[in-house]
């Protein structure tokens, strides 16, 4: 399939190239920065959302869908193709269009490895396989013997997750969460069933360029989730009393920085996930990609979750993190520095080893 991309790509006007991507997750994110490095931006959106990216002014040509599945149409493609689009996938692709190989439209980053993403099975063999530290998961719910998180397949942005202590305690949230029309019981055959570890999670976004050849960390962010987050602005007797099932939904993103004294596991950590993508599928990570983590009380350093594109979160470090600010020395975020690659790409020569 990439040879068919790269032919594509090679008909493109290099001088004309556009910026492209889904308008909901990271849109704003992406489409600024695609604009501060001179591109003009494609925004695939639904009708009520298109006044969002028409108010802060990020894109230049819109396509309008009433599913984003339809980003998939042969007619809405070969569109595309004409513009000389370059799309930026993000977790929307993940969650409402699934598999990208019938996306036939030159992609940022390498679509093998965003397969792997949505498999929970494939993320653990990845990480595990880098040399990083996992909490330990559970094959079926009979096993549990401690605290633990249950996850799903796919970008979710943790709605439907939730906490349990045994299998009893299991099925009976899940049954709950079902019946409230949270999770479904396709959900529930398909659980993924996690030890919690307590520490804080973090959730670090890196950047490999095949320009300069290395792993950049470009910021660092949290999640603020409901109603976990929540539920501690309500006394203990009465969380007791009305029967709180917390859950993790992700409303928002809040920046971090971390001691200085945990970058060097955090950034070769980083740099040992690139390595081992190299062995997943050729040539490897390209461009932003996300480890999440939690830090414990002693400092140990667990992944539960890998992102093989820009994550969400990373838009807290607009305009720019300390990070990204201390390697560039100047306003840099995750959304421009995938720009900003795109035109190192066409000034080099080199964009075909980009793009998947």
């Amino acid at each position: 399939m990439r040879d068919e991309i790269l032919k594509l790509l090679e008909n493109y006007d290099k001088d004309r190239i556009k910026i492209g991507t889904i308008g909901s997750h990271s849109a704003l994110n992406i489409l600024k920065g695609a604009k501060e490095e001179g591109f003009e931006t494609v925004c695939i959106c639904r009708s009520d959302d298109r006044f969002v990216y028409e108010m802060f002014e990020v894109a230049d040509h819109f396509i309008e869908v009433d599913d984003f599945k339809r980003l998939l149409n042969e007619k809405i493609q070969r569109k595309l193709v004409e513009m000389n689009t370059i799309l930026i996938p993000h977790g929307s692709y993940n969650a409402y269009i699934g598999s990208l190989y019938n996306l036939k439209v030159p992609i940022f980053g390498n679509r093998v490895l965003m397969e792997w993403e949505i498999v929970r099975e494939k993320q653990k063999e990845w990480l595990m396989n880098s040399g990083l530290k996992i909490p330990k998961t559970y094959s079926t719910p009979e096993e549990i013997d401690g605290l633990v998180i249950v996850k799903y397949p796919g970008a979710r942005g943790g709605k439907g997750y939730f906490i349990a202590t045994s299998k009893e305690d299991f099925y009976r949230k899940s049954e709950e969460f079902v019946k409230k029309g949270i999770i479904s019981r396709e959900d529930v055959k398909k659980a993924y069933i996690q030890q919690y570890i307590l520490g804080v999670p973090l959730y670090f976004s890196f950047f490999y360029s095949p320009a300069y050849e290395r792993v950049e960390l470009i910021a660092i962010d949290r999640r603020y989730e409901s109603n976990v987050d929540g539920i501690g602005r309500i006394p203990a007797q009465d969380q007791i009393k009305i029967g709180i099932s917390p859950t993790y939904t992700v409303v928002g993103n809040i920046p971090l920085i971390v001691r200085e004294s945990l970058l060097p596991r955090i950034m070769k950590d980083g740099q040992r996930v690139y390595e081992y993508s190299k062995k997943i599928a050729e040539p490897g990570m390209i461009g932003p990609f996300c480890l999440e983590s939690v830090i414990d009380e002693n400092g140990e350093i667990y992944y539960f979750e890998i992102s093989a594109r820009i994550v969400a979160g990373s838009t807290v470090g607009i305009p720019a993190s300390p990070y990204s600010y201390i390697l560039f020395g100047e306003n840099m975020y995750m959304g421009k520095r995938i720009a900003r690659e795109i035109r190192l790409g066409i000034e080099r020569d080199m964009l075909e080893k980009m793009i998947f």
